[in-house]
């Protein structure tokens, strides 16, 4: 069942080149499964926990590197995919998402079916990114634009202070 969760977005990270990061990859799922899904793409699983990142080393793919840190603390708009499953609110999950996918990329978030789609609009557009596209469960932001300057903001003020 997750395998089968996190396969479902096979094709749409193949829509779009470059690097794919797993934000809060905890125990792997969707980035393990999608590394070993798609073996030429380079694929990050980054965590905040050092013990989850522990854990990530043991089942990495080859084609995967484990990197332990914040989303707010990473090099800006360096992938072309950011993934994100069950890691925050999806306004929140995107606030940690867009500012690491550059430009003609996409940030991929696993959703409910209660997501507010119109909240998660409108913080979309102040970092950079599109209209979301719903896709079964999916929703893919495309990064449109350059993140603001303003972003990210410090570790943990986006779950505090959430955008929308």
């Amino acid at each position: 069942m997750l395998l089968d969760d996190a396969l479902r977005a096979v094709q749409l990270v193949e829509r779009f080149a470059g690097p794919v990061v797993d934000v809060g990859s905890g125990g792997g799922s969707p980035g393990i499964p999608l590394a070993v899904a798609l073996p030429e793409r380079e694929v990050t699983l980054l965590d905040s926990e050092q013990r989850k990142c522990d854990f990530l080393r043991q089942w990495a793919p080859p084609n995967a590197s484990v990197v332990w840190g914040r989303a707010e603390e990473q090099p800006l708009e360096s992938f072309g995919i950011a993934l994100a499953k069950a890691l925050a609110q999806p306004p929140v999950a995107a606030e940690w998402c867009l500012p690491l996918v550059r430009v003609g990329g996409a940030a991929i978030l696993w959703v409910g079916p209660s997501a507010d789609l119109e909240a998660l609009t409108r913080v979309s557009l102040q970092l950079g990114g599109g209209e979301p596209e719903e896709h079964d469960g999916l929703v893919l932001i495309p990064k449109v634009t350059p993140t603001p300057s303003r972003f990210p903001r410090r570790a943990g003020v986006a779950k505090k202070r959430p955008l929308a």
